[in-house]
């Protein structure tokens, strides 16, 4: 089957989410990602629960498809030998702290020279060129710092963070984007190039009204956590229903409907709900009249029943154990179930993109810590079987059995 990165070679320096999340992308869709792995212990994802005989399926999730080269940066070999592989690649992707590549000579401007057309994703958590470049940071450092933690959680309760890692796949998402069109923009113009992504800048370009809330409104809007239920919008939020919580979502357009579902026309031109702001200020008020509704039925299946006939949207509150019973997340490869000759099979998140010129997608397995070590010596630089063999006898290259 012919893949739409069939014949791209991505030189991965990535840990952790943010970054491997663009190169695992680009695995599903053919490109062939080697992975260079810092001895001894290689990405240190290897390292995060849950594991199982020495396997974190974390690490699993993230880097199925990729190839592992694992070196020691203290041999000053090590560093040509990663200068050799860069005008055999078209993509570098990196996330390390700042500096870890440039005082190796491994940054971009030193890659352009051996490679002017090498395209370069670095994502970090403030941007390489900030007031903040020489800070790290994680998932929930850029959630606090983003303003997400403050839009979380009860009204009058501190702020929350969302409970996963959100904002690193968000950066991933976008590198994938952004080495997308890049690989296009060299395609018409021959040109490579150098793409600096901030977790903090994929995380702020996902506020809507937050941000432009306070400009229209002269500063009347302040954005301030908002609990189970919309400030401005009603009703928009979440119901007790009968046998669990439900999620109601309906904008003006829907108001008559929800009136009809529930049996209360003579709500649809009451002149205290006839706009979603007046509903919303006014919610304690209507918040029992919809939830009394709902008890009035035997399950939430019933409720929702209802609804959709109405054409208000709405869903059941779904645990992540509850999705995973759901037929929609198999049955549209939401949720896969994947082999590894470690763990066997195990559940993870489907691929979320759908091309009509690769409808299937590659049978992947994460690889072993430095297990494509002379595989990639000698099929991409032409080494010698003895030269690898020598490498890894000084401890230049590390192999390790899982």
């Amino acid at each position: 089957m012919a893949m739409l990165l069939d014949g791209v070679r991505v030189l991965d320096f990535t840990q952790y989410v943010a970054g491997s999340g663009i190169t695992r992308l680009m695995a599903e869709l053919g490109a062939e990602i080697i992975k260079v792995e810092i001895a001894p212990v290689g990405d240190p994802a290897r390292l995060i629960p849950f594991i199982r005989d020495g396997r974190s399926g974390y690490f699993v999730q993230q880097n199925r498809g990729k190839q592992s080269l694992c070196v020691d940066f203290k041999h000053p070999e090590t560093l040509e030998l990663l200068r050799e592989l860069v005008p055999h690649c078209d993509v570098v992707v990196e996330n390390f702290g700042p500096g870890v590549l440039e005082k190796r000579g491994l940054d971009y401007p030193h890659l352009r020279e051996l490679n002017p057309k090498i395209i370069m994703a670095s994502v970090s958590a403030y941007g390489r060129e900030s007031l903040l470049s020489h800070k790290t940071g994680y998932d929930w450092i850029i959630q606090a710092f983003a303003g997400f933690m403050h839009m979380t959680g009860p009204v009058d309760g501190p702020p929350h963070p969302i409970g996963l890692a959100l904002l690193d796949v968000n950066a991933s998402v976008h590198g994938f984007a952004a080495v997308g069109y890049a690989l296009y923009h060299r395609l018409r113009t021959g040109e490579g190039q150098y793409m600096d992504l901030s977790m903090v800048d994929t995380a702020f370009h996902m506020h809507d009204l937050n941000v432009h809330g306070p400009s229209v409104t002269n500063g009347e809007f302040k954005p301030h956590r908002m609990g189970i239920h919309h400030q401005q919008i009603f009703p928009f939020g979440v119901f007790k229903g009968p046998t669990g919580y439900l999620c109601v979502a309906a904008l003006q357009l829907q108001w008559k409907n929800v009136c009809e579902c529930i049996g209360r026309l003579d709500l649809v031109n009451d002149e205290r709900y006839d706009d979603g702001l007046k509903r919303a200020t006014r919610r304690d008020e209507l918040i029992p009249i919809i939830e009394g509704w709902m008890a009035s039925l035997p399950t939430n299946e019933a409720v929702l029943d209802a609804l959709d006939r109405h054409r208000v949207p709405a869903t059941a509150v779904l645990s992540p154990a509850d999705a995973k019973t759901h037929p929609y997340f198999r049955d549209r490869g939401t949720l896969r179930t994947v082999p590894d000759p470690i763990l066997g099979e195990i559940d993870i998140p489907g691929f979320p993109f759908r091309f009509s010129a690769q409808p299937q997608l590659p049978a992947l397995q994460a690889p072993l810590l430095g297990e494509h070590n002379e595989e990639i010596l000698t099929r991409v630089l032409g080494y010698s079987m003895e030269q690898t063999a020598d490498l890894t006898r000084r401890g230049v290259l590390l192999q390790r059995p899982c």
